[in-house]
Parts: structure tokens; C-alpha cells; sequence
């Protein structure tokens, strides 16, 4: 007796198991005689998933670029940007109050905001003629202190950076960026070789590996390939590099602070523009970037395009669940005649319904299967033409795919649930 009660659970469940896959056949039978249908009704749902998989692939892409470029500020750095311009009259009207940025301004922050681990002020310019001459844009140099290397989290590909003595004395050397190295002197070994740079030989001493770049401006920092820097001693900057535009640019046009891993970063943020609004009297020819404010907020910007992507893909796959609940309930005025035998002959009402469950569930599970695919393509193709970077991440795949069966499943019941209501001499009657 115990054997026989302790087998009927496994009977039951191999029964059901029977029952849902001749239940799976025979959805799979009418979905196939009648192909293109099952297909334009798969195509909302396709279209759909397809549609939730690139938008979530390329903000991924999107995300992932704009968070490295921010870490790779340094979430423990502070960084002062100048608001410079060229144009005499604009240059003139803010001289009148502001002294724009200065080595005074530097030596103040480093002297008076806690915390400062290291620090560097930063002369930059654009030459107008360099020697080889660059196959692609012109680099821009960097005049910074060596210190620049540990702050910024320069890795070296190959040679040194330059020392401090080398700074201190303005020593012609320079360090280059891998795209400024390939520019320069392409395959060939740039160690030891010569940079012509407006009208002063630079000697090359090392190059630095690549870094993340961005063509577009982030939070108050310029748009810089920093692939295609060259690094050199500040002094030298200072007073070797001097052009047309020297007298209509700030002293220096930028600080950067590390401000270590112990220190509140954002009261130290505060500390520097009380001493700049003072200094510069209130003129807003500076911006202060504190990195690790722009990671919290792109975390949180991160969150709610999340949340904006769900509703986006719950809307967009609502479209491809109206077509599947338009098409069973089509099918069951097709198939009413059969409904009617079927209860007639003994199927429940479970079984009626389960039957329409799970065709509407094979039309959503195919359509979503497609539509991952088609989605995946796609990201690759917009990769490819428009050259973004795009990243298919296994949530933005399960997102898609979920709701399209969660869809399928809803959509389905309704219409399995009116079969399974019918009368059944009604249903044989029907013509």
C-alpha cells in the first residue's frame, strides 16, 4: 500500500507532463498551417524585443563610456577648469573685474584646502605648426608638474615621464599619448627622437598606454582626445611655448587637486570656489568638476533611464500582445466546432484553457527569441554605421525576453478563458 500511495504523486505529475506536451504539439501543429498569420502576429512582438534590446544596448555603451571617463578623472580628484576665450573684446570685459586664473589661485588652493595630497597646475594650447607633421589632428600639448602621472593615473607603454628637476629647470622633453605617438612617427620607435613643436625641439622620453576619450564635453571639462596629448614640463610650457594668443589666456587654464582617499571631496569643492569667487570677484570664468559628484549623479541618472527602458519596452511589447489576443481570438472563432467536441468528449475547462495559454505562449516565446536576435544585429549595426559603442548585456536580453512571455501570457488568457466558457452544444451548433 505505501509503494502504491507513494507512486500516484509521480503518476499525476508524469500525466500533466503528457498533458502539456500533446497540448505543445498540437499549438505548434495549428501555429504551422497556418504560417504567415502566426508570423505577422509574431511580428509586433519581434519588432518589439528587438527594439528593447538595441535602445538598452546602445545606453549601456553609452553609460559605461561616459562612467569610465569619469573614474578616470579620479573620484578622489578636484579639477579646476579656466573659461577662457580668444576674442579681445569678450578678454577685455572680463579683465576688468577678473584676473582670470592664476598661479596665485593655485598656490592658495593647495595651501589653504585640507587634505591635498598632490597637486598640479595646467598650461594647455593647440600649436599651430609641429614638426614631424601629424597624419591626423594636430595634438594639444599639456604643460603640467610630474606629479600629473599620479594624479591622472598615467600608465607608461614604454620609456619614463619626465622628473621633477627636468620640470624645474624647463627642460625640452616630453611625454606622448599613443594616438600623438602613432600621428608622429607611426610604427617606428619615437624614444629619444625630436618634436618640433611651434618653434622649440622637444626630446621624447616616453609614451603613455591609451586612455578612455570622449569627443564631447563632460560636465564643465573640454572635449580632449587625451590620446592625443603631449606632456610636457610646465615651466617649458610656460616659457618656451608662447604664441599670438598668450596675452588673451589665463596664466594657467587649469588645477588639479587629489584630494586622497580620507578626505570629503565635496566640502573640499566648496572650500575652492569660495577662494576663487573671492579671488576672481565673483566673474564666472571658472568651473569646478568634482568627479566623484558626477559618478553619484550618473549612478542615479543611471537608475531612472532604467526604469524610463522598462516602461519603454512594457509599452512597446503591449503593442505585440494586442496583435496575439486579436489572433486567439480569431482562432477561437475558427475553432469552435473543435472546442465544442472536445467538451463534448470530456475536456475540462482547464484543458480548453491551457491549450490557448500555451499557443499564445509559443507565439511570444518564438517572437521574443527572433526578436533577441534581431535586437543583437541591429546593436551591431548601429555599432558599425555610426560608429557609437553599443553593449547587449544579459539583463537588457532577459528584460526583453520576460516581458515578451509575461505579455504572451497575459494577452492569452482572456482569450482562452472566453473557450473554455462556452457552451458546449452552442459551440457544436456553431457555423
Amino acid at each position: 500500500m505505501i509503494t502504491e500511495s507513494s507512486s500516484l504523486p509521480s503518476a499525476g505529475i508524469f500525466h500533466d507532463y503528457q498533458q502539456w506536451l500533446r497540448d505543445a504539439q498540437l499549438g505548434m501543429e495549428n501555429l504551422l498551417l497556418h504560417g504567415l498569420r502566426s508570423l505577422l502576429t509574431m511580428l509586433g512582438m519581434i519588432f518589439g524585443v528587438a527594439a528593447v534590446v538595441a535602445m538598452l544596448s546602445i545606453g549601456a555603451g553609452a553609460r559605461q563610456k561616459v562612467m569610465a571617463l569619469i573614474e578616470q578623472m579620479g573620484v578622489h580628484n578636484l579639477i579646476v577648469e579656466a573659461k577662457e576665450t580668444t576674442e579681445w573684446q569678450a578678454h577685455t570685459k572680463i579683465r576688468k573685474i577678473s584676473p582670470g586664473l592664476t598661479m596665485s589661485d593655485y598656490r592658495i588652493m593647495r595651501d589653504d584646502v585640507a587634505g591635498v595630497v598632490a597637486s598640479t597646475p595646467r598650461k594647455r594650447l593647440t600649436p599651430s605648426k609641429m614638426a614631424p607633421r601629424p597624419q591626423q589632428e594636430m595634438p594639444t600639448v599639456y604643460g603640467i608638474n610630474p606629479v600629473y602621472e599620479q594624479i591622472a593615473g598615467l600608465h607608461l607603454l614604454e620609456g619614463r615621464f619626465f622628473s621633477q628637476d627636468e620640470e624645474t629647470n624647463s627642460a625640452p622633453v616630453c611625454v606622448l599619448g599613443t594616438a600623438a605617438k602613432w600621428s608622429l612617427f607611426g610604427s617606428s620607435d619615437p624614444l629619444g627622437q625630436y618634436v618640433k613643436v611651434n618653434e622649440q625641439w622637444f626630446r621624447v622620453v616616453g609614451v603613455v598606454s591609451p586612455q578612455v576619450s570622449s569627443h564631447t564635453e563632460v560636465a564643465g571639462t573640454p572635449a580632449v582626445d587625451v590620446n592625443n596629448n603631449i606632456y610636457v614640463p610646465l615651466q617649458a610650457a610656460v616659457l618656451r611655448l608662447e604664441d599670438s594668443y598668450s596675452n588673451v589666456r589665463d596664466e594657467i587654464d587649469g588645477v588639479y587637486l587629489d584630494m586622497g582617499q580620507t578626505s570629503d571631496v565635496s566640502q573640499a569643492a566648496l572650500v575652492v570656489r569660495a577662494i576663487l569667487e573671492s579671488t576672481h570677484h565673483g566673474a564666472d570664468d571658472y568651473s569646478v568638476v568634482v568627479p566623484a559628484e558626477l559618478l553619484a549623479e550618473q549612478k542615479r541618472t543611471e537608475r531612472l533611464f532604467n526604469g524610463v527602458m522598462v516602461a519603454i519596452a512594457s509599452i512597446s511589447l503591449l503593442v505585440g500582445g494586442i496583435g496575439i489576443m486579436n489572433i486567439m481570438l480569431a482562432s477561437i472563432l475558427e475553432r469552435t466546432r473543435e472546442i465544442g467536441l472536445r467538451r463534448a468528449v470530456g475536456a475540462r475547462q482547464s484543458d480548453i484553457v491551457r491549450q490557448f495559454v500555451v499557443e499564445a505562449t509559443m507565439i511570444s516565446f518564438a517572437g521574443g527569441s527572433i526578436g533577441v536576435v534581431l535586437g543583437f544585429f541591429i546593436s551591431r549595426l548601429i555599432a558599425w554605421l555610426a560608429g557609437w559603442s553599443t553593449i547587449v548585456t544579459f539583463s537588457s536580453i532577459a528584460l526583453a525576453f520576460l516581458v515578451s512571455i509575461s505579455v504572451g501570457l497575459l494577452f492569452g488568457i482572456y482569450p482562452a478563458t472566453k473557450a473554455a466558457r462556452l457552451d458546449p452544444v452552442e459551440a457544436i451548433r456553431y457555423e
